[in-house]
């Protein structure tokens, strides 16, 4: 059995939801069916940038709804659904969003993309505000487990809208913008789904980001923790939090894409299931992907005979805590260290180093401004010696310095550091030596 999510562009038109309605009725196994709002089409905005407008549209907030109806009635209309069938639904909104907050008016797209979606395909609609809870704020994933799982139990098929929950009064609470992928993969855990089908628009993650090097490849297999560095540099196919309610039950997933549906797509599987020979994949390279991002700060900070002063880098860090600066690496050596951010405002930059000057006194310290980081990540690493040094030598070749090299302690990533204006070669560059 699957539980299969459908991002925005998918359900974007009555011919994409045309599309996605044979793609669900073509397995029967596909019986629980996650939406997000519709996304982008060539003469209109994603519906949940117009449900923005609509919060930030003050006393002319039902004008302005009035964009949103106009583009569900469309496809209602356009997909056969009789007229008036969203009547009832528009009614109990537009009363309530005089004085509704944030969350709840941007997760109505995706609340009546489910029920058009449910009603066309004759599922049950069971709306997420009752299965997915929140308590002060933040996701209640234990709490959450058990509410879904009782939910969903003998139902036999279902359209749930992605994106948003409710806490224990009620009150609609989001995810962040992507969330429909962490719905998706909550509801594939409460289920006992064999897999979670994630459709998208493209056909699954690229060993580098194809806007750049636009011979990458599709990646096959690809496991949760590969998954997890890849993300964080940016790798955005599936939202980052989406791998933990199917990793704690061990469900791969799928991502597919809508509009090439006979293409293989990526398995994203349990690391210890990849590990233990139970996936294999089709190209052998060394290295599973690469990716990056721009726009962080490296702080160098200099102090003879630092490694014997007690406490030096627990003060260091304390520093940027009080400054709510989150850390991304740290390489160092005997008398040195070098501590990678985030890029920061200027004030909060100088009050950081003002604060590291008073509280460890260092001999120099000099910040870098334009620094990329990019990421090779790959189990395939820790039996093949000499990435680093073939890292290194091909950036060398293409002139690109290299201002920073750290590698994790799961062996499975390098990061390495160089100039921004430098990135986009750096990847070029590195994608040509692990290409085969």
């Amino acid at each position: 059995m699957k539980a299969i999510k459908f991002g925005g562009t998918s359900m974007s038109t009555a011919a994409s939801i045309d599309q996605v309605i044979n793609i669900i009725r073509s397995d029967p196994e596909r019986r629980f069916v996650v939406v997000s709002a519709p996304g982008k089409t060539d003469g209109e905005s994603k519906v949940t940038d117009m449900l923005i407008s609509v919060f930030n549209a003050g006393q002319d907030r039902i004008n302005a709804f009035s964009h949103v109806t106009a583009r569900f009635d469309k496809l209602r209309s356009e997909l056969g659904l009789p007229d008036g069938f969203f009547d009832s639904d528009f009614a109990e909104i537009i009363e309530r969003l005089p004085d509704a907050g944030y969350d709840y008016i941007v997760s109505r797209g995706e609340y009546l993309c489910a029920k058009l979606l449910a009603a066309l395909l004759d599922y049950e609609f069971i709306d997420s505000a009752s299965l997915i809870k929140f308590r002060g704020g933040a996701y209640d994933d234990s709490y959450t487990s058990s509410v879904c799982k009782l939910g969903l139990q003998n139902k036999r098929n279902a359209v749930i809208p992605g994106f948003y929950g409710s806490d224990n009064n009620g009150n609609i609470v989001a995810f962040s913008r992507g969330g429909s992928d962490v719905s998706g993969a909550i509801v594939a855990r409460a289920v006992g789904a064999d897999v979670y089908e994630n459709f998208t628009d493209v056909d699954g993650f690229m060993t580098c980001d194809p806007r750049i090097v636009p011979h990458a490849s599709v990646i096959d297999v690809l496991t949760y923790k590969e998954l997890r560095e890849l993300s964080y540099m940016g790798a955005n196919v599936l939202h980052p939090e989406s791998i933990f309610p199917v990793r704690k039950a061990n469900i791969p997933i799928h991502i597919r894409n809508t509009f090439n549906p006979s293409a293989t797509g990526t398995m994203i599987v349990p690391t210890d299931d990849y590990l233990a020979g139970k996936y294999e994949r089709i190209n052998k390279r060394p290295i599973t992907a690469i990716a990056g991002k721009k726009n962080f700060y490296s702080l160098y900070i200099d102090k003879s005979m630092m490694n014997s002063e007690i406490g030096f880098v627990r003060r260091v860090l304390s520093c940027f805590e009080r400054l709510e600066i989150a850390v991304e690496h740290i390489p160092s050596g005997i008398d040195s260290m070098t501590v990678v951010f985030s890029a920061v405002d200027r004030d909060t930059a100088n009050a950081l180093m003002a604060s590291i000057q008073a509280d460890v006194k260092p001999d120099h310290m000099h910040l870098s401004t334009d620094i990329s980081l990019i990421a090779i990540v790959g189990h395939g690493m820790v039996s093949r010696p000499g990435t680093a040094a073939r890292a290194i030598s091909r950036l060398s070749n293409a002139g690109i310095n290299l201002r920073m090299i750290d590698q994790g302690a799961s062996e499975i990533n390098i990061i390495l550091g160089v100039s921004d204006s430098d990135f986009e070669r750096a990847l070029v560059a590195l994608n040509g030596e692990f290409e085969v």
